[in-house]
């Protein structure tokens, strides 16, 4: 199944008909489709409206440079403001990065979409993708934080999705500019960027999205679409049964499998449950692209519909004044 993305704030006639294949499992939001809170409201109201079947409506709110939906939202801070108040204090470090995760997720829901892509529990090391989207470079902390976010996601009713599988901070390259190769054998990856994955799993995580990293010591082509990858480490050996997402087919380094329909067969053969294609040029032909597959109809009803929270029940909550009151007190203390 396919996850588009549209141009802007409406639905256009064109991305209407786009809703209607039986392979368009939803659509992910960007910071072109966002003006305001009410209009986001709108707009995910019109992509279920306009869809024969429930959609999927996610965008990537993790906070920090990563974030879509800003006016009338918190601010969120990166995840590595947690990593960096962890050595004074691990156990307040852990409440916050739960607390973070509630406020962000319990936002997302008012808006009327079921899902952000977080947390990433990639490691804080020299990539230029993650910089500070990433907690800390120690595994075993990373771990902590992926079981505090799960959980602070979970309570307030949102799935989680843990990102980049396996590991996509210990490679310099950004994979939406460059392919990225990551020379280390399976033994070191179990030992450091797997730790926090198995840690996710463990608490229940509902997702996974891939990296599009190349590991040649485990597999000759990129996690997002490798067999061994997604069905003989993730699935069969760690025992993952949740959603597995591609990360963007448009990205530069996807462009290894080929054309548009090449890298949508590779991501779907390989074993991924959903393919994301972000942008909205490539969308018609990925859609062709799966005519005729074989699709997993279901993978997708357990993130979806996880019951409607309006902005008028959030205001109401007073969990979330003290979130957004401990929210602007850190910000303060780490500006």
């Amino acid at each position: 199944m396919l996850v588009i993305g549209v141009a802007g704030h409406e639905l256009s006639a064109r991305e209407r008909d786009w809703l209607q294949h039986d392979a368009c499992a939803g659509v992910i939001l960007f910071t072109r489709n966002f003006a305001s809170r009410e209009q986001v409201a709108e707009l995910s109201a019109a992509i279920r409206e306009a869809a024969p079947r429930p959609q999927l409506i996610c965008v990537d709110q993790e906070g920090g440079r990563v974030q879509r939906f800003r006016d009338g939202y918190s601010a969120l801070p990166p995840l590595d403001v947690f990593g960096r108040h962890h050595a004074q204090d691990p156990q307040g470090a852990l409440a916050a990065a739960r607390e973070h995760a509630w406020l962000m997720a319990s936002e997302v829901r008012a808006s009327g979409v079921d899902l952000s892509f977080a947390p990433v529990v990639d490691l804080a090391r020299g990539n230029l993708a993650i910089g500070d989207r990433a907690f800390a470079a120690d595994p075993e902390v990373v771990a902590d934080f992926t079981r505090a976010y799960v959980e602070g996601m979970h309570s307030a009713g949102m799935a989680a999705t843990l990102k980049h599988f396996p590991g996509h901070g210990s490679v310099r390259e950004d994979t939406h500019f460059d392919a990225a190769i990551d020379q280390r054998p399976l033994e070191v990856l179990r030992g450091e960027d797997l730790v926090p994955f198995v840690a996710g799993i463990d608490a229940g995580a509902d997702a996974v999205m891939l990296a599009h990293v190349t590991y040649p010591q485990v597999a000759p082509e990129p996690a997002g679409y490798s067999p061994r990858w997604i069905n003989g480490i993730l699935r069969e050996e760690m025992g993952f049964r949740g959603v597995v997402f591609s990360d963007d087919i448009g990205m530069a380094a996807a462009h290894s499998a080929g054309g548009i329909k090449a890298r949508v067969d590779a991501h779907l053969d390989a074993g991924c449950d959903v393919v994301l294609v972000c942008h909205p040029e490539l969308v018609e032909e990925s859609l062709a692209a799966v005519e005729g597959k074989s699709l997993n109809t279901m993978a997708l009803i357990g993130l979806i519909g996880r019951g409607a929270l309006g902005w008028d029940g959030l205001l109401a909550d007073d969990r979330y004044g003290d979130a957004r009151a401990d929210l602007g007190g850190r910000r303060e203390r780490h500006a």
